[in-house]
């Protein structure tokens, strides 16, 4: 499929926290919600009642607390969140203001959910292909999150209440992943998915990072990419491939970096450090003389791939038909990986790259979906405000 989105470079925003200090506190109806068939609240429904809104600036100094974290303060026993109750199309998804708040395990922690971000897996989940694997239906979908602590189970050890964190809510993608997902007011993680949020980094920008970082890393530690290797990366400008790039030439020392993408997109191969950006659209990767250590196959093309791979190379085939050499993996969420790469983000050696056309809000989740499935989005598709 050719991608022909015009050549546009995704403008990176930075966060600051306000200089005033803020102190919220929130008032809700005291609520009981009783099952219903299509509840995802599993047990009795608990009652909650809070003290009245009161809403105070102090500019004594204080340590920064941004909006958000202020905001998270008070949990309802309801949220908002995008629900689908049986696999299909973007069609199933529904939205619904009456979603139980998940309950907290032990070594998880509760975020209200500042921005979160789509990735292909949600459509392949929807779409029930792997749902012998799935969690039960009614499921409220997304994997990637950022957002502020708002509770911690009894055996975390390490976060609590008001950081601001990111990651991947699902250990293992493809293999009962949570009922509740991000696309919701709040959500439950363990602690070991979740890494603090980049200083430099806004909510938008990091909930785009998690998975797709995550599965470049892996995919090319799984290689045994190092210092002075070469690599080919298919869809470049995709969520996976333009970390990859970043990835190969910033972490791993990548001797020679090249990358695949349309006409419109060799200008964002080049600022995110390919040395070599080839446009699929005029040229077959695989006619090309120079032939590499790595291939890394964001895009489906394996058998064309192990064309370019030398010989006792690796070719990483994330989608579609395997050909040898090439192999597949599924990513393990990993909040230890992400603080690994933080220092690259925080200092902008790495950059998260986020689709022009967003960020998109919370209500258009299904019209958000439906773009990343035309497969011509670059970067991440991300979901933010999230109220």
């Amino acid at each position: 499929m050719k991608a022909t989105l015009p050549s546009t470079t995704p403008k990176l925003r930075t966060f600051s926290s306000p200089p005033l200090s803020f102190n919220f506190s929130f008032t809700f109806p005291e609520t009981r919600r009783k099952l219903s068939g299509t509840s995802l609240l599993r047990g009795s429904p608990s009652s909650i009642s809070y003290a009245p809104l009161r809403v105070t600036a102090n500019s004594q100094a204080a340590a920064p607390v941004s909006a958000e974290a202020a905001k998270a303060t008070a949990v309802p026993s309801e949220m908002k969140a995008w629900v689908y109750g049986e696999y299909g199309g973007v069609d199933v998804l529904k939205f619904d203001e009456k979603v139980a708040v998940p309950e907290v395990k032990e070594d998880q922690v509760l975020i209200k959910v500042v921005a979160a971000a789509l990735n292909p897996v949600d459509g392949k989940r929807r779409q029930g292909k792997f749902k012998a694997t799935d969690s039960p239906l009614p499921t409220v979908p997304g994997y990637d999150v950022a957002g502020v602590v708002v509770k911690v189970g009894s055996q975390v050890k390490e976060l609590k209440e008001g950081d601001e964190v990111y990651g991947d809510i699902n250990e293992k993608a493809l293999e009962g992943p949570k009922q509740f997902g991000s696309l919701a007011e709040y959500t439950a993680v363990e602690e070991k998915l979740l890494a603090l949020k980049p200083k430099n980094l806004d909510f938008a920008q990091a909930a785009g990072l998690p998975l797709a970082i995550l599965t470049a890393y892996e995919g090319l530690e799984r290689t045994g990419f190092s210092a002075g290797k070469s690599i080919l990366v298919l869809n470049g400008a995709g969520g996976v491939g333009s970390l990859v790039i970043q990835l190969a030439k910033q972490v791993f020392g990548a001797s020679k970096v090249a990358a695949t993408a349309s006409t419109g997109k060799l200008e964002l191969l080049k600022s995110l450090g390919a040395d070599l950006a080839i446009d699929y659209t005029k040229e077959n990767f695989e006619d090309l003389p120079e032939k590499f250590d790595v291939v890394y196959d964001a895009i489906g093309q394996c058998d064309r791939a192990v064309k370019a791979v030398k010989e006792g190379g690796s070719v990483v085939a994330l989608t579609g038909a395997v050909t040898p050499p090439g192999f597949r993996f599924v990513v393990t969420s990993n909040g230890e990986v992400l603080k690994k790469l933080n220092p690259y983000l925080e200092s902008g050696k790495v950059k998260p790259v986020a689709d022009p056309k967003g960020p998109f809000p919370f209500a258009q989740v299904a019209e958000a979906f439906s773009y990343l499935e035309t497969n011509h989005a670059t970067g991440k598709v991300v979901i933010h405000p999230i109220p």
